[in-house]
């Protein structure tokens, strides 16, 4: 190719084209009605989460720092894809400008990456307050605390740096049209005619590495959780820990399973049509699933609620 035409084909178009879930009208209406809840109930689940954590001074805990950053971390991603999502289900022709779509693809890459991340970080901690719950606040510092969610949050944004700028080096002089209702990885580099090689490289070596650095640490730390509740005696420990757990244990599964889905493939395999409900399965529904799990399966959650309720709806009655 000529510096001439090299220099042509680098040119970034204004904007990107998405084709969406569907090109069927009546489709999109009943996917906007079904997804404008998801979307409000997992916001709200999410930032209420938060609150709760942050007012009720007996959720003050290492595990329910974590919980919290985790709720923000699924309110923020699905915040940078819901509703442009939502808009654009109700326009005939939907459009992203290419900085635009360059901004979500970082947010949603760091985003996702780093909750990976800060799940592993969970698992350790369970770990540490199931082996030494006496000595769990000492072990788990505010200082180690902040330590791991800031390397949570560092794994997160070097993952989106670099897939964000190899992304966007490369020519879009193919199409405009992106197979997707958002700006992913996969579809962007079905439309580009550069060579996608190193991206398709590095995609599944940092995804890979994340994913399965993240998934071993899991591993280890809930086998050592099993063999310290072998060793208890007390069958409420033993129900305690397993409440815990398991609502982080079902966090795990769904994510890990829709993103291996997803981004640990060969490009060969990339179905971008039927990969569209996954998409939405990531990006919307497991946010909106993830604090009624951990509400609903955590004792401690409840009883939180039910003070917060009675502080604020009965403020008399707590005086009295």
């Amino acid at each position: 190719m000529t510096p001439e035409n090299l220099t042509r084909a680098r040119v970034a178009p204004a904007e990107f084209i998405l084709l969406g879930i569907t090109d069927r009208w009546d489709l999109r209406v009943t996917l906007f009605l079904t997804f404008l809840p998801v979307y409000l109930v997992s916001l709200l689940g999410n930032v209420g989460m938060v609150l709760l954590i942050h007012v009720d001074a007996q959720l003050h805990t290492p595990m329910y720092f974590f919980l919290a950053n985790l709720s923000l971390l699924d309110a923020c991603c699905s915040s940078a894809i819901g509703p442009k999502m939502l808009v654009d289900l109700l326009l005939p022709h939907a459009t992203i400008p290419y900085t635009a779509c360059a901004l979500q693809m970082f947010l949603f890459a760091g985003l996702a990456d780093a909750e990976c991340c800060l799940l592993a970080v969970m698992a350790y901690d369970r770990y540490v307050a199931i082996r030494n719950p006496l000595g769990y606040t000492t072990a788990m510092s505010r200082r180690l605390c902040l330590a791991l969610l800031g390397a949570s949050g560092l794994g997160g944004a070097v993952s989106a740096v670099v897939h964000t700028t190899l992304t966007f080096r490369l020519s879009f002089c193919r199409s405009r049209e992106v197979n997707s209702f958002f700006c992913d990885i996969p579809p962007l580099l079905a439309i580009s005619c550069s060579d996608t090689s190193l991206n398709e490289l590095l995609l599944f070596a940092i995804c890979g590495f994340i994913q399965t650095a993240t998934v071993l640490a899991i591993a280890v730390s809930y086998g050592f959780i099993a063999g310290a509740v072998i060793r208890m005696r007390s069958t409420e420990g033993c129900w305690r820990a397993a409440s815990t757990c398991g609502s982080h244990l079902t966090a795990v599964a769904m994510l890990y399973g829709t993103l291996i889905f997803m981004y640990l493939r060969p490009s060969s395999s990339y179905a971008l049509d039927s990969d569209k409900m996954a998409s939405v399965f990531y990006t919307l529904v497991i946010p909106a699933l993830n604090p009624l799990i951990y509400s609903l399966r955590n004792k401690e959650v409840k009883e939180a609620l039910s003070r917060s309720r009675s502080r604020f709806c009965c403020p008399r009655r707590m005086h009295q």
